[in-house]
């Protein structure tokens, strides 16, 4: 076989992964876009005291059986956002959503949209207004903090000695 026949069976084999990854992405989409609507159904508005968050496996939230079941294999080994809440009279063991898990102030009471155990959006926070999430720094951000802060460190050293003399 030549090098160009190698290359034709490259790409043909190429073109049926990105053809086979098209449908299932589609497939996919559509499956999320319904589940989407039936949480925006099934949402409320509730009340609540939040105690404590954690990230954890979905085997050790304490949740009952049947959320076990109905969640996919690959989900169940990933740590998840639980967030533990007081609701009404009830304590409640209830997953949030990433972006809402983040901004989420703990120990205080919370107005919050929350779709059977899922929380989706905070409304409102008691006693002040909605915490801004932390800002991420990105991966070269770090390396430049680390350099200031040792020349402002060296700068230091250099007038004290400057001092000194």
């Amino acid at each position: 076989m030549t090098w160009w026949q190698i290359l034709l069976i490259i790409l043909a084999v190429i073109l049926v992964l990105l053809v086979v990854l098209y449908f299932v992405g589609s497939k996919m989409q559509r499956k999320q876009a319904a589940s989407q609507e039936q949480m925006d159904a099934m949402k409320q508005t509730l009340s609540m005291l939040i105690i404590d968050k954690k990230k954890m496996k979905l085997k050790d939230a304490n949740l009952p059986d049947m959320v076990l079941q109905q969640t996919p294999k690959y989900m169940r080994r990933m740590k998840m956002p639980f967030v533990k809440a007081k609701v009404g009279p009830r304590i409640m063991t209830l997953i949030a959503d990433p972006k809402v898990y983040e901004i989420l102030p703990v120990k205080k009471e919370v107005k919050a949209v929350v779709s059977g155990i899922y929380i989706t959006e905070i409304k409102s926070v008691r006693g002040g207004a909605i915490p801004a999430p932390p800002k991420k720094k990105g991966f070269f951000a770090r390396f430049k903090k680390d350099k200031s802060a040792k020349n402002t460190t060296a700068e230091k050293t250099e007038s004290k000695g400057k001092k000194n003399k």
